[in-house]
Parts: structure tokens; C-alpha cells; sequence
């Protein structure tokens, strides 16, 4: 069994994750003609960290592992683009 992750470094990677929509949402609304299909993905995106965040506080080490692992992937796949 792998050691527990530390809720703050999980909490640090949803903050990463969030402020990356965040940032997505603040340059499409710039945008010209913004595809409002994008910003309503965007702001789904955003929406589930808030809510991801929130469920932090109460979770047990399964679900924080389980939260951790989700968002070390979508970390991994923001950096990639």
C-alpha cells in the first residue's frame, strides 16, 4: 500500500488545476468572439475544483488519494497543451 498524500499538496494541485480555468476563462472572455460552449466547459471545470476543494475538508485517505490521483493527471494533461 503507497504512503497517504498530504492533503496540502492535494489541495495545492486542485488550486493549480483551478487557477488554470481561471486564467483560460479570464483570456477566452477577452477573446473577440469567445466560443460560449468553451467558457461553459470552463466554468464546469472550475465549478467541480470548488466542489473537489470543499469535499477535501471531509475526506477520508481513500478519497483524498482517489482526488489527488484525478488531479495529478489533469495537471500532467494542462501542462501537455
Amino acid at each position: 500500500m503507497s504512503e497517504p498524500v498530504p492533503l496540502e499538496e492535494v489541495e495545492q494541485l486542485v488550486q493549480e488545476v483551478s487557477s488554470w480555468y481561471s486564467e483560460q476563462l479570464i483570456l477566452d472572455r477577452r477573446a473577440g468572439s469567445p466560443d460560449t460552449e468553451r467558457l461553459k466547459l470552463l466554468r464546469d471545470g472550475l465549478a467541480a475544483c470548488a466542489a473537489d476543494q470543499q469535499a477535501l475538508q471531509d475526506a477520508d485517505e481513500h478519497q483524498v488519494a482517489e482526488i489527488a490521483d484525478r488531479y495529478a493527471a489533469r495537471v500532467k494533461d494542462l501542462k501537455g497543451q
